[in-house]
């Protein structure tokens, strides 16, 4: 199984502070991305994105419906859009997966949200166990939402497909698998609803419209005007500009105009790409073509790949010394990470600027580390250089162990660096393991490891280089300090170790 997208639709848009409760216990999750957060008042309704591997997304939709059953009471809810529930619907959509791999999470889910929560479930989309039901319309819309389910949920035809058979403050929840879709709306230049639900008939599939298109008139209080709400269920079949094409067609029978769209989530680059060609009037527009794309696979080749495919050839260069840098590179990275999810909560707000300025640190040690990596190469090839010089005189020969030895005063200074930027890390990951936010503990742990691996190499390239200077007392100078570097650090690394493993265990 792969990548997995889940976008669940809560009953809530107009409190701030109950949407980012839900947020933070989805992404409390260790793993989980959470991609983006969208509240609409008007809707009543918020749609958070989030992502991750398939081993752990259905945890992060049950943290999320479970917080969201906890701080929504569905028996005072008032909304334009359509609702069963606190978590109204919960959908799996395959990133690098497949929608089967999906429909067996929305299983998984739906039994746990019965189980523990006791709310009843309805599954759709390609999850359906009842044909009917995969169209989420079928089960759920205008004319049919939690008032009429409180009504009907006795009957046969509205049994749950998992859960109870009654509702409580929590509502009903809808769990599904489905393909990506665009969920795309288009306000008019007029109030009137009327005229929203009349677009809205035209150009949905349901009543002969556009294929893969489901939408609804709305009215929007916030600005005074009427919006069409559509999803579009395959962008590829039904594009964007067509969407909006119609909307413009349609509305303009009855006076209206469009004034405005918008995107709710996220929307694929395709989609965007597809729009643009249309309007001007190109035939397409490959993603390559698009300068990010081409310069973050350039960027990537370069720093990574390319490093990786180097670092493996019997070329003596990148080394050691390079890849402890970049070692010490994802170490840093890894100490910022944590320090992010650490700094804005409000669980740690106490030490909030703390972690706001390891994260700053952090990213500046992580910008030295990839410089260094190239440094480390230049100075390796600079000995290099010198090793190829003549020596058949005695003016030769002092010429030639003259740059010698600046070569390797170079040649030190590298790790030198790399080992105190990564010793500086564990000083920051200490802190991190003490205070930063305890799901990310383990991501501590690895930090911590990687940065006194990267200790151990540089300085090894630092040892190795000393005992040719022709200074006795430099490499005696050299080797003690390399040596307390390692000691302090191993010490660090040892309280970073009994605090983590305290707080995994305990």
């Amino acid at each position: 199984m792969g990548i997995v997208e889940c976008v669940p639709n809560f009953s809530e848009g107009r409190d701030e502070k109950i949407v980012s409760y839900i947020r933070e216990a989805i992404s409390s999750v260790e793993g989980i991305s959470v991609l983006d957060t969208e509240m609409n008042p008007d809707h009543n309704r918020a749609v958070i994105t989030f992502a991750g591997d398939s081993s752990i997304v259905v945890e992060a939709a049950f943290r999320g419906i479970k917080r969201a059953a906890e701080l929504i009471d569905m028996t005072t809810h008032k909304g334009e859009h359509p609702r069963f529930g606190a978590a109204d619907v919960v959908p799996f959509v395959p990133v690098t997966g497949n929608i089967e791999e999906c429909v067996k999470l929305a299983g998984d889910l739906a039994g746990r949200v019965a189980r523990e929560l006791s709310i009843p479930v309805y599954l759709y989309g390609s999850a359906a166990r009842i044909p009917w039901r995969s169209n989420l319309e079928n089960i759920r819309n205008a004319k049919f939402q939690i008032e009429e389910l409180r009504e009907h949920i006795s009957e046969d035809k509205w049994k749950p497909d998992e859960g109870p058979k009654t509702i409580g403050k929590a509502g009903a929840c809808i769990i599904g698998a489905r393909e990506y879709l665009v969920a795309y709306n288009v306000n008019l230049d007029t109030p009137d609803v009327d005229v929203a639900k009349k677009v809205s008939k035209q150009i949905r599939e349901k009543a002969g419209g556009l294929k893969n298109v489901k939408a609804l008139g709305f009215y929007l209080s916030e600005k005074n005007r009427a919006q069409v709400s559509m999803n579009l269920v395959d962008f590829k079949s039904t594009p964007v500009y067509r969407a909006y094409e119609n909307v413009r067609m349609e509305a303009a029978r009855y006076g209206a105009k469009p004034v405005e769209s918008e995107i709710v989530g996220l929307i694929p680059l395709k989609a965007v790409l597809d729009t643009a060609a249309y309007y001007l009037r190109m035939e397409s527009i490959p993603e390559d073509q698009i300068f990010e794309n081409r310069l973050s696979k350039s960027m990537i080749n370069d720093t990574l790949g390319d490093f990786m495919s180097r670092l493996a050839s019997s070329s003596p260069t990148p080394g050691g010394g390079a890849a402890s840098a970049m070692v010490g590179a994802i170490a840093a990275a890894l100490s910022s990470m944590v320090a992010s999810l650490t700094a804005g909560r409000k669980a740690y707000a106490s030490v909030s600027s703390e972690m706001e300025k390891i994260i700053a640190e952090s990213r500046n040690i992580m910008s030295e580390m990839n410089r260094l990596m190239k440094e480390d190469e230049e100075a390796f090839n600079g000995i290099s250089a010198v090793w190829k010089m003549p020596r058949e005189t005695e003016e030769q020969k002092e010429a030639r162990n003259g740059e010698l030895q600046r070569a390797l005063v170079d040649a030190i200074g590298v790790p030198t660096r790399i080992a105190k930027g990564c010793r500086s890390i564990l000083d920051s990951l200490k802190i991190l393991a003490e205070k930063g936010n305890k799901n990310a503990i383990s991501d501590v742990a690895c930090s911590a490891e990687f940065a006194f691996a990267a200790i151990r190499g540089a300085s090894s390239n630092v040892l190795i280089n000393a005992k040719s200077l022709a200074s006795g007392d430099e490499c005696t100078r050299l080797v003690k300090e390399t040596a307390t570097l390692i000691d302090e650090s191993e010490q660090i690394l040892k309280e970073i170790r009994k605090i983590v493993d305290s707080k995994i265990t305990g």
